[in-house]
């Protein structure tokens, strides 16, 4: 089962595999968190015109590559010629998944189209032991759930805003029909601060718990604010800087490096009619 938190250790999950030491969502970035013993990698999935899930944190190609458009108009065999501005090559995620059989995948479905291909390729790499599936859409993630209930999700923004309601009122998560554990949800992955609203405290981190829920923070890229959410009991740390994370959780004597993920089988899905 997907890791969400582990016993007095904190998870370090690296933000596009850590994008402010290595280039984002690359195999040089992937390849340097397994160097440091960090087995969580956030990232995020488009698909391709011809239906290829790839990994990309924007829905088009222009930040990240000598190239301009959306993912979606091009096919894989375009997009995978494309060089990167740090010299990186756009993975595909059936790549990243055989490329890294040893870590866990927190996966950002940016789209309703990629849901299918997505889950697709995660049931033919019987991946769904380590990999999560985000998404700001809860729909999405409803849609999801339906479609493959063994698979672990994070919270959409609709059901952070009852957690909070939750937490601000005292009272249980689920009468404010947050989803638990039992339909697949192990996680609430949210900012510190939404804007000027503070989702993050002790009273968040409680109720989050109290319904069977990890609390994973992003993108926490400060010392002191690592600290300060490490202090009031947070499960993970979604961060730019993992090698710097990972020296907050070894100065506090907190460090772990997590077992690989062993092989489950998981039977193909096929989607519903």
């Amino acid at each position: 089962m997907y890791p969400v938190t582990a016993a007095r250790c904190p998870l370090v999950i690296a933000h596009r595999g850590g994008g402010g030491e290595a280039p984002e969502n690359s195999e040089r970035a992937f390849e340097a968190l397994r160097s440091l013993g960090i087995r969580h990698i956030e990232t995020d999935a488009h698909v391709s015109a011809d239906g290829v899930v790839v990994v990309n944190h924007d829905a088009s190609v222009d930040r990240t590559f000598h190239a301009q458009g959306m993912i979606h108009d091009y096919a894989w065999n375009d997009l995978k010629r494309m060089e990167g501005i740090s010299g990186q090559r756009m993975l595909a995620l059936s790549e990243a998944l055989e490329a890294f059989p040893d870590m866990y995948f927190n996966i950002d479905a940016k789209s309703d189209a990629v849901v299918d291909p997505l889950l697709e390729v995660i049931a033919t790499h019987r991946a769904f032991h380590r990999v999560l599936i985000a998404s700001f859409s809860e729909k999405r993630l409803m849609k999801v759930r339906a479609l493959c209930p063994q698979v672990t999700t994070s919270l959409g923004t609709a059901a952070v805003v009852r957690l909070l309601a939750a937490a601000h009122t005292h009272s249980d998560a689920a009468a404010w029909g947050v989803p638990g554990p039992k339909r697949g949800v192990r996680a609430v992955q949210v900012p510190e601060y939404q804007g000027p609203i503070r989702v993050v405290d002790r009273r968040f981190v409680a109720a989050a718990h109290r319904a069977g829920l990890a609390v994973h923070v992003w993108t926490v890229n400060d010392e002191a604010d690592m600290h300060h959410l490490l202090d009031i009991g947070v499960d993970g740390l979604v961060t730019d800087r993992p090698t710097l994370a990972r020296q907050v959780l070894m100065e506090r004597q907190v460090w772990r490096e997590l077992p690989p993920p062993g092989h489950v089988h998981a039977p193909s899905r096929r989607p519903r009619d």
